[in-house]
């Protein structure tokens, strides 16, 4: 007979703000290792460490009054915390997008031999920001899971997004490689190696 497996630590986190959402309620350390273990299966000797990974994370509350600490969660707050979470996110992608933008059209300015041209900074600042963008997306969605699926499904269309952006953006810096290298006949290794492009860049799948 096989051992049953424990549950994971986004399992737990899961399951305690279910609970807190379920009892609407103020609870002390000990109240929460006794009734999680219970109602929703969090060992006792886990549920301090899960607890703080929530109060960290600013999805429970916490107070201490006199010599007692006290923790809960409500629904409307999550949901408020949530939505301003996601609008962030798209304010974020929103001003990424516009810078974006404004490289790509010194880019074609490059591309026309006009002396202006794409620094190697804003090559990579560009390229690292979207990236970033899209590994943040990709944590909020695994932090918010089985919480509101309407919100995650929205971080998600905003990961989607980030991701054809940065590889646009990808695209054009192959395209310029490309003019750069018909024009000047200069080996693809000799640009990556001035503009400082790492061996292994390529699209995001």
């Amino acid at each position: 007979m096989s051992k049953k497996r424990g549950l994971s630590v986004e399992e737990k986190r899961t399951r305690m703000m279910e609970f807190f959402f379920e009892k609407k309620d103020v609870f002390l350390l000990k109240e929460l290792e006794k009734q999680c273990q219970k109602e929703k299966g969090i060992t006792s000797m886990s549920v301090k460490e899960i607890v703080t990974s929530l109060v960290d994370d600013g999805m429970v509350d916490t107070d201490k009054i006199g010599t007692s600490v006290y923790f809960w969660a409500f629904p409307s707050k999550a949901s408020q915390n949530r939505k301003r979470k996601l609008l962030d996110l798209e304010n974020r992608i929103e001003e990424l997008d516009s810078r974006k933008k404004s490289l790509t059209e010194s880019i074609d300015k490059a591309k026309m031999g006009k002396e202006e041209s794409v620094s190697r900074t804003e090559l990579l600042t560009a390229l690292s920001e979207k990236r970033t963008e899209q590994s943040q997306f990709m944590s909020e969605i695994e932090k918010y899971k089985e919480c509101d699926p309407e919100v995650v499904e929205g971080v998600r269309k905003q990961a989607e997004i980030s991701k054809d952006a940065a590889n646009r953006w990808t695209d054009n810096i192959f395209s310029v490689k490309s003019w750069i290298k018909n024009k000047f006949s200069f080996e693809e290794s000799v640009i990556d190696k001035q503009f400082g492009i790492p061996a292994d860049f390529d699209y995001i799948e």
